[in-house]
């Protein structure tokens, strides 16, 4: 089974390219590890092991400052579950919705050094992840 983490460069390419005007939303989609996993992170570790979902809201206590800063807020905070409508092996643990004033500024918040001190949170939290771009459409 294929895993997602990050973004690949084809994808962010693809995502500039599609030159979003306005504000957007970023869905999140994510799946804990059952334990935190600071391997590749171990300056981040904390003295005892954690959950994946503890390791996720140090990334989101972490992240918060850095994303307001740049324009951008947390929006919506879900649990999920199994689909009702999908494939029914697959589950999500968080759905999180993020909106961010721009595509600029997602990408200079992405690219901030003190967001990116604290990734390793995410990194260690997360088992399977998508991430989908979406601008707001009107309401009839």
């Amino acid at each position: 089974m294929t895993t997602y983490l990050e973004a690949t460069q084809d994808a962010g390419r693809a995502f500039v390219m599609r030159r979003m005007q306005g504000q957007i939303v970023m869905l999140n989609l994510l799946r804990f590890r059952e334990i935190a996993d600071y391997s590749a992170h171990p300056e981040l570790a904390p003295s005892t092991p954690i959950s994946g979902a503890e390791a996720f809201q140090c990334y989101i206590d972490h992240t918060l400052p850095f994303l307001r800063e740049s324009g951008g807020d947390l929006t919506f905070l879900g649990a999920g579950a199994n689909f009702l409508i999908g494939p029914s092996d697959e589950r999500w643990d968080l759905v999180m919705l993020v909106r961010q004033s721009s595509v600029e500024s997602f990408l200079a918040f992405n690219s901030h050094q003190g967001y990116l001190a604290g990734l390793g949170h995410r990194t260690a939290a997360i088992e399977d992840s998508r991430l989908l771009p979406l601008s707001e459409l009107p309401l009839p």
